[in-house]
């Protein structure tokens, strides 16, 4: 069995634990499907073997998902077998029986889950799996956990972990009740039904909190991040939410993460001890074209403004609990955050991300080399003040080991030139952020990932590129590997149209974003509102939103009116409504039914050749002799536009109209990858069939 190899990673940024839920009780099991048990089954005879009796003889992948067999006889009624699930189960059977990885397009309607779900659960074997969400998380927990635990395996035992800043700490609500730290009759009130809460909570979870605001400054107070604890040295280490989920994740069967908390641990690791996650054997990646992108973030560097922040409230807030004679301590906090505020209003006051290489940094510390030493030396400071304290409270040690990480993070990114490292900054809203972003983690990817264990899975609705998964394999290093673009079980040549205008100018010609307005106007009128507009820009977004929500009848919503979740509800609950958004509503958004009956999209999703990521990584392939172009912005837009136009058709119910006013798909040589790489939609430059094909939806 692979375990995991230990690292020499750096410390990712903070994402780590979070809450096990206890499985449902082996006594609840309903006896009335006893004979649909075939995981049940092969436990026991798991068991048997290795205690050297005779096996029963466990179904098979076609026996528990074929027609008729338990997984339709447990479904409820109206199920249909679907083929594509039982050869995506059998494949992942197969990898964990032959100990290999496997990669595997399974669109919306395949059942995936349950496909991947019970072959992890026979193997025998602790498996991780990861979601891109943790929405996703919930909905596996919630949903198909029960299902298989009522029918399926009554023992199994699973843990779905988050990050830490997710749960509560009670030595943080024991000490602000005696803090006067609250501002505010809201917060006060707040507090109060936190302070309730905490003491019926089985798991701590700010997801039961319904009444706090999103952006709460109350909860970052009182939140579980790994910054401000003190471990095995907190008075409420035993009752800690943290510490339950230590204790149980061990002993679970299936431990359900996020992609964020997957790589921030697979990073921070530098040995057994300094693991998130319990030992495990394999992982399934569910969402799996989104792995590079999650992966770069925690194989980077980054500091900000609010870590500064974070740190000045902290220490003053532990000088205050811990009760040490901090006036010396308090003076060295408010220089480093005087320091810091000089420091970061340095850059640029323009909103954005921008390259800062190794040229443009010697220019920004020519500049401002004063202010960066200042900054330095505050935090010099206040590491020397609490190591000259005669007692040093736990509480104050953990303030000086962060304020020298903040050191070793601003020496790492303005003093290094790390060649596999693009350099950035960004400045948005009121933060400023400084990165350092692997060009290319697929090195790291094999070393840590592919190589260490036996299997791995990977599985979406959208990996291939012309039917092809090169792209894929080479940006995450899998070299070896089972691979299968299962067939969908949608019949999208009846289901939806693709249309795209004959008689719109080229996206870039100035004349396009009045005739694009004028062509969604039309669009709109035949679908009669329902429909998502999708844009590849912020700017491209509200200059057609201005330009068409005056000229249509329907509701239309803008993205940042309202949070996300926000606007999703209104958009599903509002008849004839009309969303415009960009990349956040391109993927992990399900709307069924008719209230969703045409997605447009403005151009092909390429990345914005600008951005420093972008740029580095076409850079690197240029330097290699390689073309750019086609092997790294040509996919990468495909495998967007699939997810964009992957909205509509949810189920085989759904009808709909796809419209793309990019007419570069037709007119240019690349085009024809996207076309091959898109399901087999009806296609057509004519309005008037777009008209037709709706009136028969109707």
């Amino acid at each position: 069995m692979a375990k995991r190899t230990k690292t020499n990673a750096k410390e990712a940024p903070a994402a780590p634990v979070e809450r096990v839920y206890v499985p449902l009780d082996v006594a609840e099991h309903d006896s009335e499907h006893e004979e649909f048990a075939p995981l049940d089954s092969y436990e026991r005879s798991s068991r048997a073997e290795a205690r050297g009796e005779d096996q029963e003889e466990k179904p098979t992948i076609a026996e528990i998902f074929g027609p008729g067999g338990a997984v339709e006889k447990c479904m409820p009624e109206g199920y249909e077998h679907r083929p594509s699930q039982l050869e995506m189960a059998e494949l992942v059977e197969a990898a964990f029986t032959e100990k290999r990885h496997l990669i595997v397009e399974a669109g919306t309607g395949t059942g995936k889950t349950l496909a991947y779900l019970i072959p992890a659960i026979r193997s025998g074997r602790t498996v991780v799996i990861s979601t891109a969400t943790k929405s996703l998380q919930e909905q596996l927990y919630e949903k198909d956990i029960p299902f298989l635990q009522k029918h399926f395996a009554p023992g199994l035992k699973v843990a779905v972990m988050k990050g830490r800043g997710n749960f509560l700490c009670r030595e943080k609500v024991y000490r602000m009740a005696d803090q006067p730290v609250l501002k505010g009759l809201d917060e006060l009130d707040w507090f109060h039904q936190i302070r309730d809460w905490e003491k019926v909570t089985d798991t701590g979870d700010r997801a039961e909190l319904n009444f706090l605001p999103d952006d709460s400054e109350l909860w970052q107070r009182l939140d579980a991040r790994r910054d401000a604890c003190s471990g095995q040295k907190c008075p409420e280490f035993n009752k800690c939410f943290i510490t339950a989920m230590h204790q149980r994740a061990a002993e679970a069967n299936l431990i359900i993460v996020n992609h964020h908390l997957f790589f921030a641990d697979l990073a921070l690791k530098q040995d057994d001890f300094g693991s998130v996650l319990p030992e495990y054997a394999a992982v399934i990646f569910d969402e799996a074209h989104e792995i590079e992108d999650v992966a770069s973030d925690f194989f980077g560097r980054q500091i900000s403004n609010y870590r500064f922040d974070e740190l000045g409230r902290d220490a003053e807030i532990a000088v205050r609990i811990t009760k040490v004679s901090g006036a010396p301590l308090l003076k060295r906090v408010a220089r480093m955050r005087e320091r810091s505020r000089s420091f970061f209003e340095a850059f640029p006051a323009r909103e954005g991300r921008f390259p800062f290489d190794r040229q443009q940094r010697a220019g920004f510390m020519e500049q401002n080399r004063e202010a960066y030493d200042a900054l330095v030396d505050a935090l010099k400071s206040m590491e020397a003040e609490i190591a000259a304290l005669p007692s040093k409270p736990e509480e104050l040690l953990n303030i000086a080991r962060r304020a020298m990480e903040l050191r070793g993070e601003l020496k790492f990114l303005f003093e290094s030139s790390e060649g596999n490292f693009v350099y950035w900054f960004e400045r948005r809203n009121k933060g400023v952020f400084v990165a350092a972003t692997p060009i290319d983690v697929s090195a790291l990817l094999r070393e840590r990932l592919f190589e260490p264990f036996e299997t791995i899975i990977l599985t979406s609705a959208t990996l291939a590129v012309g039917g092809r998964f090169d792209f894929l394999k080479q940006r995450l290093g899998l070299q070896v590997a089972a691979e299968r673009v299962l067939p969908s079980e949608f019949d999208f040549s009846e289901q939806a149209l693709l249309y795209i205008p004959a008689t719109l100018p080229d996206v870039r010609d100035q004349a396009f974003p009045e005739r694009a307005a004028q062509e969604i106007v039309r669009l709109l009128e035949i679908s009669e509102g329902r429909a998502f507009c999708l844009f590849t820009s912020y700017s491209q977004m509200n200059d057609l939103y201005e330009r068409v929500r005056t000229r249509v009848r329907f509701p239309v919503l803008l993205q940042g009116s309202a949070p996300r979740s926000a606007l999703l509800e209104k958009f599903r609950n509002t008849e004839g409504a009309v969303l415009f958004a960009t990349s956040s509503f391109w993927q992990g958004v399900d709307v069924r039914g008719e209230q969703l009956s045409c997605v447009i999209v403005d151009k092909l999703p390429f990345a914005v050749p600008s951005d420093p990521i972008v740029a580095a990584r076409v850079k690197a392939l240029q330097e290699d002799g390689r073309n750019a172009f086609a092997e790294y912005q040509v996919p990468e837009a495909v495998l967007a536009l699939k997810q964009g136009f992957g909205r509509l058709i949810r189920s085989r119910t759904d009808r709909g109209v796809l419209a793309i006013l990019d007419n570069r798909i037709q007119r240019m040589q690349y085009g024809k990858i996207f076309m091959e790489s898109l399901p087999a939609y009806s296609t057509t430059r004519d309005i008037a069939a777009v008209e037709r094909f709706m009136r028969k939806s109707s």
